[in-house]
């Protein structure tokens, strides 16, 4: 298993040793002392799995009061995701990273609290899995617009995305009140 981390502090790809033959492959998903070796110190404490159809993008979501480190992967289909850092004082804020991540690559993504974070939907339909550092809190969830033009987000522009009612309503970024945005800690 290889960790890369990249310009934005706190996001981590993550490249399982894929062992594959004629029957099908093999490869660990996570062993907690790799991941902690990597920086990943945060406890999982909820798994979650979605189902989506092509097109369909969902977020960019984050939760304030309880923020989540996402441990993110496709177990079957293909996925655009996008991660956002919007943490008020950091260097890096408002930058966002986006990567493919499909049920042949394996990768994962590891998208520290503090960030906003959201998927497309490339494939006819795909399984999306994630690990979280904290519980989800329907009442501590906040969102930013999809296509803000700050986030210099390249989607795929093949057609207009399914989002939810939700999703459409969501602020641009330099909209959002400081108090309702994280604050980058060192």
């Amino acid at each position: 298993m290889s960790f890369r981390t990249i310009d934005i502090p706190g996001i981590v790809i993550i490249e399982p040793k894929v062992f594959s033959d004629e029957r099908g492959f093999f490869f660990e998903t996570f062993k907690q002392e790799l991941y902690e070796e990597a920086g990943m110190t945060l406890p999982f404490v909820q798994d979650n799995t979605s189902r989506s159809t092509k097109g369909v993008l969902r977020g960019l979501h984050y939760q304030l009061n309880s923020p989540q480190g996402k441990l993110v992967t496709v177990l079957r289909g293909a996925v655009l995701d996008v991660m956002v850092d919007i943490r008020q004082g950091s260097p890096t804020f408002s930058k966002s990273f986006s990567i493919v991540l499909d049920d042949e690559n394996h990768k994962q993504v590891y998208v520290p609290p503090g960030f906003a974070h959201g998927f497309c939907v490339l494939s006819d339909e795909v399984d999306f899995y994630y690990k979280c550092t904290d519980y989800y809190n329907p009442s501590d969830e906040y969102g930013l617009l999809w296509n803000d033009e700050l986030l210099d987000i390249e989607w795929p522009s093949d057609s207009e995305p399914a989002l939810s009612d939700k999703d459409t309503k969501h602020p641009l970024l330099h909209d959002i009140p400081a108090a309702r945005l994280p604050k980058f800690e060192i």
